[in-house]
């Protein structure tokens, strides 16, 4: 759930609502935290793809369980997992301290 959230919040825009919702802002709803699973399912995983690429992140798929967005790669045992992993090594190679501007993209 670490790894959701830090996604939803950090990427997506999404704020927290409650412990078990989001809140999106663009679409003004609630997403409950059963209906954002993007380790499980492709089509949630795909929301986050399309998200880093509005944000100017190429992504590319090297094997069906390796995903990198410019250079920053994950690995899963489906391509869901891999996006996911990828995703959350993008929040973590880019703190707060070194990337104000990203984050300011992102949020």
């Amino acid at each position: 759930m670490v790894k959701t959230d830090a996604i939803a919040r950090r990427i997506l825009g999404w704020k927290l609502n409650r412990w078990d919702r989001w809140f999106d802002y663009e679409k003004g709803k609630f997403i409950h935290d059963a209906d954002f699973q993007p380790e499980e399912n492709l089509n949630h995983a795909m929301l986050v793809v399309e998200r880093l690429e509005e944000l100017g992140f190429s992504y590319s798929v090297n094997e069906s369980s390796r995903v990198c967005f410019n250079g920053i790669c994950g690995t899963g045992e489906t391509l869901p997992q891999a996006i996911t992993n990828a995703a959350y090594s993008i929040i973590e190679h880019h703190s707060i301290s070194n990337s104000t501007k990203m984050w300011q993209k992102l949020c």
